[in-house]
């Protein structure tokens, strides 16, 4: 059953999220067949808010740890905070899984 991993970035941390985002968007590519949907959250106006949203398809909670923490920003220590949730696939891009 796939997970949702919820990022929220330390406060005055965009820099280290700047430094480090090649190196993020290489893990993502790296790591693209586990990725139901991946991305940053985003305010109203398109600014970042400092976090984000992965859904991935694997099969543990350890599995969800050991894939957020292998992130580099999570390396970088960006994140303040981070939620793992097991997620039942109903419909993704238009296909039902039930």
């Amino acid at each position: 059953m796939p997970f949702i991993i919820e990022t929220f970035d330390k406060p005055n941390h965009q820099s280290v999220r700047q430094a480090h985002r090649p190196a993020h968007l290489a893990f993502l590519e790296q790591h693209k067949h586990l990725l139901l949907a991946c991305g940053a959250k985003l305010a109203d106006d398109g600014s970042d808010l400092g976090g984000g949203l992965y859904v991935v398809a694997l099969d543990s909670r350890e599995e969800a740890k050991r894939f957020i923490e292998a992130d580099p920003f999570h390396a970088a220590g960006l994140f303040e905070r981070v939620t793992l949730t097991r997620w039942r696939k109903a419909y993704v891009d238009g296909h039902c899984h039930l």
